[in-house]
This record gives structure tokens, C-alpha cells and sequence, in this order.
């Protein structure tokens, strides 16, 4: 099953009408302007939501359900697509824009939450009426009321492949990611044409499960044990971790005051393998090659900080860079941000004795938290960034020092992104060893057999990271 195109992502989708005096429901609002935003504007997700919160005034409960609602619809739109098209007449794109996002909010709450189905259909129609028009309104009744006679299962039996004869094609439907995607889980997990569907499926499933927050802590400038005073609790594996259960993190004093960050276990637990493997002396000088936003950098400057070292911190683009700066601004070490292209090294050959490439990726490994990237990238996004990994990658080889480490990280399982983009950049070349990753992510289970490592949100609740280390040996 392939995603549709955005209905409506022009100009025009931006105008939409209200009715005067009329408030509506505040977290369906919430909901429906960020499906707008991410249709029309081509917004993220993770950064509209919190606007639309605070521009309705949500907390707790409400703010919860908006963002279940908001997040759930974009996360299943080419399913809910295909049921919606099975229940009118005309094309999705001769919809309106607005009645399409209306009918997908109302969809995703009738076939994938508890709000009884009265209310589901209520509450979507008054959105259309308020913002496109009576027709609408009757249209989006009549439409929310067929989508309400089966159940999810009961659509996939309608409108899904066989699973027999098309397992990826029937999973695609069912768990509402693209084809593609799906054939390139099944590629990483190793299960094979033939092989075990069933943890295909887990991670499918594990995909459309919200993240929970998890912060780091800049060492030296706060601990975990702070963290947990304030209502948070202990990462699994990494010391420097804490999963924020309920709230904002911005209530958190330490996060406020820029001394602990949002950061997934995973990413913590790649970079943390990069400072603690072997590196004979000295070890002083470490570079971030890909440093945007600037949580890996935090990291790594704490622990290095401690160590008497010196971190290189760089980002690219302008506005990242900022970003990096403003995460390292209370880091009493010695730290540089550097503006410029990571493939065109402005510092001397094998200058550095541990070197970190979070590379540019497809973040196929955080679906969780970006709901709608599922249906806005294309095969054809993995050729571009493919070559500009194995650039990057030689490039870190090359700004390393021999007996000095490379850690290649991406926020994606996908193979051409991973294993081959390494096979690639040490093809002909003696001069590099891959290290067992394996024995720097300390208690974690289930990391398959080496050396690299790739974890998966639904074997260890992270982001799917992988990590490659390399240690240059001339």
C-alpha cells in the first residue's frame, strides 16, 4: 500500500472558515490545526503540537487527548486514506483539504480509540461545519458513519492483500506504514521472505506506539538523582538517563536551566559506547562531526570536560549550530562550534582521538516520534543521503588519528543506510578494523551478533540506532 500525496498541500489548503461564537472542542481543535499544519504547510508534527497546545490553553487530560488524536491520525493517514476512499465516491483530491483532515481525525477515533463512536462522528462533522461548510458537514456524516460499521480488523479484511500472498502489501494496511518501509524492516530484522513475521510485526506495532520522554543529563552540571527529585525516574541502561513519565520537561528546573535535555535512551547509549571503548593516550581531542541539535554534543562534552579534553563540535547549517552552542553553553570545558561542510574537512589529517558521526539519515528509527515522516519519505531520499553518509564517513576516518576511534551512528535500521553504508566506506582499505560494539552498551540484551549493533523500539523501548566502531589501526 502506497501513501497517497497530501491533499491539499498548496496554498489554498491554508484558508479555512470559522464560525463566530463558536469555540468547539479545544483538543480536537488542537488536533485538527495540526493535521492542517502538517498538510498544508508542510510542518512537523513534534513542533506543531506544542504550539497548538499553548495556543488552546491544554494541559493534563485535554492536552493528552489532542495530542493521541493529532499524533494517532497522521501516524495511520495511508490506511485511514484507503478506508475513507472505499466510503465516497470522488477522489481524495477532489476533496477538500480540511473536510480530508476532518474525515481522517474522525476515522483514526472510530476504528483506533475508545471515544465512543457517536462522539467520533459528532465531533468531526462540527469541525467540518465550523471550518469548511454546512455540505461538508452532511458529506463528512455520511462518510464517518460508513467508516464506523467494521472495526479496524473488519477493514482489513475488506480492503487488505492476503496475508498469504502478500505479507508486506497486507502488514503495510494493517500497521499503517508504506510497502517500502515494511520490506526494509524485514530486511534489517533478518526475517527473510520466509522468516519470523511475527517480530516484523512487533516492531510494526512497536512503530505506532507513542515514545516516552526521555531527558539526559549534561555531566557535571546535573544528576539523575535531581531528575528523579522532580518526579522522573532511572533509565534502564544509561546512567546519564531518565524517563519523564508525565508533563513538560520544561517544568524541570535542570531542563530549564539548559543542564539536562530531551534525548532518547538509544542515542544516549551510542554515544556514551564512543566515550567509554579503549583509546590508548591521549585522548584530548574529540570531534562531533554532525553535531545538530546538540544532545550527543552536551553529552560528550560533560564526560570530556572531566577529562581535561577538548571537544569540536560540527554543524553545517547555521541555525543547528546555534542550536549546539546554546546546549554547550553551560559546559565549563573547552568546546568550539564550527560552522562548515563535514565532507570537506577544515582541520588536519588524523587530528582526533575519538570521532562521532551521528550521520544525516531517514530517521526510519524514530517513527514514534515524528508520526507523519512515515509518508514523506521515499525510497528515492535513501539513495541521496546513502552517498553523503559514506562521504561523511570517510571523512571521519580521515580526521581520525590511528588507534583512535570512529563511532558511525544513524537514527534508521534500514540496511542501505547502516551495515552497507560501513562495507562501503572501508572497501580497499586495510588501514580500519570494525570493533564488537557490543561490549560498550553495558547490560543491554538482545544485540544480536556483532560487531555492530542495532537497537529497536520493540526489543529495548528506544529508538532504532545503530552503531558502528571503528578504530583506524595506521
Amino acid at each position: 500500500m502506497g501513501p497517497r500525496p497530501p491533499a491539499g498541500a498548496g496554498g489554498a489548503a491554508r484558508h479555512v472558515r470559522h464560525e463566530k461564537g463558536r469555540q468547539g472542542d479545544p483538543a480536537r481543535e488542537a488536533a485538527f490545526e495540526v493535521l492542517r499544519a502538517v498538510a498544508a504547510d508542510d510542518a512537523y508534527a513534534n513542533l506543531a503540537m506544542p504550539a497548538a497546545l499553548r495556543r488552546h490553553e491544554l494541559r493534563g487530560r485535554d492536552a493528552g487527548l489532542a495530542t493521541e488524536l493529532g499524533y494517532g491520525a497522521l501516524r495511520g493517514q495511508g490506511t485511514y486514506d484507503e478506508i475513507i476512499a472505499a466510503c465516497v465516491t470522488r477522489p481524495l483530491e477532489d476533496l477538500d483539504p480540511p473536510l480530508l483532515d476532518a474525515l481522517r481525525l474522525g476515522s483514526h477515533q472510530l476504528l483506533a480509540t475508545r471515544v465512543p463512536a457517536h462522539a467520533a462522528v459528532s465531533t468531526s462533522v462540527d469541525l467540518v461545519r465550523r471550518h469548511v461548510n454546512e455540505g461538508a458537514a452532511r458529506l463528512a456524516n455520511a462518510v464517518l458513519r460508513r467508516v464506523g460499521e467494521r472495526d479496524l480488523d473488519g477493514w482489513v479484511g475488506e480492503l487488505a492483500p492476503s496475508r498469504e500472498k502478500d505479507l508486506v502489501g497486507h502488514l503495510a494496511f494493517r500497521h499503517a506504514h508504506p510497502a517500502w518501509i515494511v520490506r526494509a524492516l524485514r530486511d534489517a530484522l533478518n526475517t527473510g521472505p520466509d522468516g519470523d513475521d511475527a517480530e516484523l510485526e512487533a516492531a510494526l506495532r512497536a512503530d505506532n506506539e507513542p515514545a516516552e520522554v526521555t531527558l539526559a543529563v549534561r555531566p557535571g552540571r546535573a544528576t539523575v538523582d535531581e531528575l528523579v527529585e522532580a518526579g522522573a525516574r532511572p533509565t534502564r541502561w544509561s546512567p546519564y538517563g531518565a524517563v519523564l513519565e508525565s508533563g513538560s520537561p520544561a517544568r524541570l528546573a535542570a531542563v530549564r536551566d539548559g543542564r539536562a535535555g530531551v534525548q532518547d535512551e538509544g542515542s544516549q547509549l551510542v554515544a556514551l559506547a564512543l566515550a567509554t571503548a579503549p583509546v590508548e593516550p591521549p585522548d584530548e581531542r574529540w570531534l562531533d562531526l554532525c553535531a545538530g541539535p546538540g544532545g550527543k554534543a552536551a553529552l560528550l562534552a560533560g564526560l570530556l570536560t572531566q577529562r581535561g579534553g577538548r571537544l569540536l563540535a560540527v554543524e553545517q547549517h547555521e541555525h543547528r549550530a546555534r542550536l549546539v552552542a546554546q546546549a554547550l553553553a553551560g559546559d565549563l570545558g573547552e568546546h568550539e562550534v564550527l560552522v562548515a561542510d563535514g565532507t570537506r574537512p577544515d582541520w588536519p589529517e588524523a587530528d582526533f582521538d575519538r570521532v562521532l558521526l551521528d550521520a544525516p539519515c531517514t530517521g526510519l528509527g524514530a517513527l514514534r516520534r515524528r508520526p507523519e515522516a512515515r509518508w514523506r519519505r521515499r525510497p528515492a531520499d535513501v539513495a541521496g543521503l546513502r552517498r553523503l553518509q559514506t562521504d561523511l564517513l570517510r571523512s571521519a576516518l580521515w580526521s581520525v588519528r590511528p588507534g583512535g576511534l570512529v563511532a558511525y551512528i544513524t537514527c534508521s535500521p534500514h540496511l542501505a543506510e547502516t551495515v552497507t553504508v560501513v562495507d562501503d566506506a572501508l572497501q580497499g582499505r586495510d588501514d580500519v578494523e570494525r570493533v564488537d560494539a557490543r561490549p560498550y552498551l553495558p547490560g543491554v540484551p538482545d544485540l544480536g551478533d556483532g560487531p555492530d549493533v542495532q537497537l529497536w523500539p520493540h526489543r529495548h523501548g528506544t529508538d532504532a540506532m545503530y552503531l558502528a566502531l571503528l578504530r583506524r589501526t595506521e
